[in-house]
């Protein structure tokens, strides 16, 4: 179903479904990333603290995605020159993240410096993978019901989250294994090459076009 054949009540219905899982993001992220950001300092480790600096702009991003969907549904339609600026000021933030964690992980190799273990980091990123796919499947859905470029700009930052808890947690668990140091920058550049691309999307505002094209390749086989 197309934006076209919504009913007035299903857009709005979809908005305020948008408004509350930004809401939701900003809440569980702003804690999130003051666990992260503390537990990797504490331990010197890269990647947790990439982790929790990306927790942060995720909720940056939600909260501006939630002021353009809260002034949707007060003024009945969308501002399509101010959810540009919205969408490109999102974009921004997955480079600042693919930057910050490049920075760092070059920094680590560099100095060579070896992490302490975390089990309060292990514990946030297992929750974060039980929390995230969830989340990031429903903006997903809400965005691709309203072909919205935002929506799915914020669902991009969630999914974000999701391949970082993945990747933290793996060079985090193996490091507790192996005493590799160089896996936690490694999990740092999987994040920063992932970012860069999606905050190109979101940049030029493909990523509407690009889950169509996904569809039609789903429907084709």
């Amino acid at each position: 179903m197309s934006t076209a054949e919504l009913t007035g009540s299903q857009v709005e219905a979809l908005t305020r479904r948008g408004l509350r899982l930004a809401q939701f993001t900003v809440a569980y992220n702003v804690v999130e990333g003051a666990v992260a950001i503390t537990a990797g300092v504490l331990a010197g480790l890269v990647s947790v603290v990439g982790f929790g600096i990306d927790s942060a702009i995720e909720s940056i991003a939600a909260v501006l995605v939630g002021m353009r969907l809260s002034a949707r549904l007060r003024h009945g339609e969308a501002d399509e020159a101010k959810e540009k600026l919205v969408l490109r000021l999102v974009a921004v933030t997955f480079f600042i993240l693919a930057a910050y964690v490049t920075f760092e992980g070059i920094r680590s190799l560099l100095d060579g410096e070896a992490p302490d273990s975390s089990p309060v980091s292990l514990i946030l990123l297992t929750a974060s993978l039980v929390v995230m796919p969830v989340l990031a499947a429903a903006k997903r859905r809400v965005g691709l019901a309203l072909r919205d470029n935002l929506i799915l700009a914020d669902a991009a930052e969630t999914r974000i989250c999701v391949l970082l808890s993945v990747s933290t947690l793996a060079a985090v668990g193996l490091y507790e294994l192996t005493g590799a140091a160089w896996l936690d920058p490694l999990a740092g550049f999987v994040i920063a090459a992932f970012a860069i691309h999606e905050g190109k999307e979101a940049w030029e505002g493909e990523l509407v076009e690009d889950h169509d094209d996904e569809g039609a390749d789903d429907h084709d086989r």
